[in-house]
């Protein structure tokens, strides 16, 4: 089901606040480890189209775009060394430590 331009316009907006940065990356982090990895790069997809922060992304971690977008796409699935790289460069890019992610 393709996302219509106003959820990703909503995702946009939601994403100027760090707290909700912060929660869609909890959210994600959790969710992968349910076993739930289409969602799990749903939620990923949705952080980094929100932050528009795929190019930096993929550049932090030494991955072309593209490369990032298929491992995260519906279908997609990242390995764990991959994931793990992702989740630090976006959890890096918050300034949160792993400390700040317990709930």
């Amino acid at each position: 089901m393709a996302l219509t331009r106003e959820f990703k316009d909503t995702v946009m907006e939601l994403c100027k606040a760090p707290e909700y940065r912060k929660a869609l990356l909890i959210e994600a982090l959790e969710t992968y480890l349910e076993g739930d990895i289409p969602t799990g790069n749903a939620l990923m997809r949705d952080y980094l189209n929100g932050c528009l922060a795929f190019s930096e992304i993929a550049q932090a971690i030494g991955i072309k775009e593209p490369s990032l977008r298929r491992m995260l796409a519906p279908k997609g699935n990242p390995q764990l060394k991959n994931f793990l790289q992702i989740f630090t460069a976006c959890r890096e890019r918050e300034g949160l430590s792993v400390h700040s992610l317990v709930v």
